[in-house]
């Protein structure tokens, strides 16, 4: 047998996004729509350079789907919830593979802190509301539910590609 505990693993890592990939991108997250020659006069390449780099994207992956936005409201589900779902145990239960089906269950994350898992959940009303309240607390391992109504929203955008600048360190006093 061959002693391999020296031998060090490469690692794979996935070329970086650079600049202009990122403006791509959130050009693309402002309108998946627009076509490659509208893209590229946005971000200043030409056509065929923003095809070529949207293709790479999605091949690695970085860009996952092309989906519709949809108004909750408009489509009949304007009320807005997150749900803290606290379990027996943490991490991946009976209970987080019974709540991944439930069509109202628009985000489900593993969290740490005083609750296992929140869920994004939009219904048409608080009946609905209660319904599923009554569905989760059936499930094997859920302990407790906290539930927070939405009242307003004022920023709900998908995941951004752009990236806050670094903040200036302010300069420290002369002694």
């Amino acid at each position: 047998m061959v002693e391999t505990n020296s031998v060090k693993k490469e690692r794979v890592t996935a070329p970086a996004i650079d600049t202009m990939d990122r403006k791509i991108l959130s050009a693309l997250v402002e309108d998946a729509t627009q076509s490659y020659t509208t893209l590229g006069q946005s971000v200043g390449l030409s056509a065929p350079a923003v095809h070529e780099r949207v293709k790479r994207l999605r091949a690695r992956g970085v860009i996952q789907q092309t989906v519709a936005r949809l108004d909750g409201a408009k489509i009949g589900k304007p009320l807005l919830v997150f749900v803290h779902v606290a379990t027996e145990n943490w991490g991946f239960s009976q209970a987080f593979e019974q709540l991944m089906k439930l069509p109202e269950v628009e985000e489900l994350h593993s969290v740490t802190g005083d609750t296992s898992l929140i869920l994004k959940v939009r219904l048409p009303e608080s009946s609905a509301l209660e319904s599923l309240l009554r569905q989760i607390h059936c499930f094997d391992s859920v302990v407790s539910t906290k539930t927070f109504v939405t009242l307003s929203t004022y920023k709900d955008s998908p995941v951004q590609a752009s990236q806050t600048p670094d903040w200036p360190t302010p300069a420290l006093p002369k002694s």
